[in-house]
């Protein structure tokens, strides 16, 4: 019985985790990049971790390239700032996922064949 619950806790507590880790939503994403004090340093983070995602798992063989990021890359602090006035001046993507918004937005900034 002690093993049920030591597991069930568990079970549990993993659940509480996953809940939280729910897509989160653009406005979700902002309150957390222009709170008092930010650094915006989960706005560089979540970025960074979309557009790895994208280059991971993106097939080259079946989906065009949406985004080319040239070289030399403006900072990641530009490029957050930029996607935060942005995401501010549509506001209308607020209730969407943080990471759609995301790539919507780099490949409006990093277009292909420009």
């Amino acid at each position: 019985m002690k093993k049920f619950f030591i597991a069930a806790s568990l079970v549990l507590g993993m659940a509480t985790t996953l809940q939280t880790a729910n897509a989160t939503t653009t406005e979700e994403l902002l309150k957390h990049c222009q709170g008092e004090g930010s650094s915006n340093i989960t706005c560089q983070i979540y970025g960074q971790a979309v557009y790895d995602t994208y280059l991971a798992t993106r097939n080259s063989k079946t989906a065009p390239t949406k985004i080319c990021v040239k070289q030399p890359a403006p900072s990641r602090i530009q490029v957050v700032d930029e996607y935060i006035a942005w995401a501010n001046a549509n506001p209308a993507n607020g209730p969407k996922s943080a990471a759609e918004t995301m790539l919507k937005f780099l490949e409006g900034v990093f277009p292909c064949g420009k």
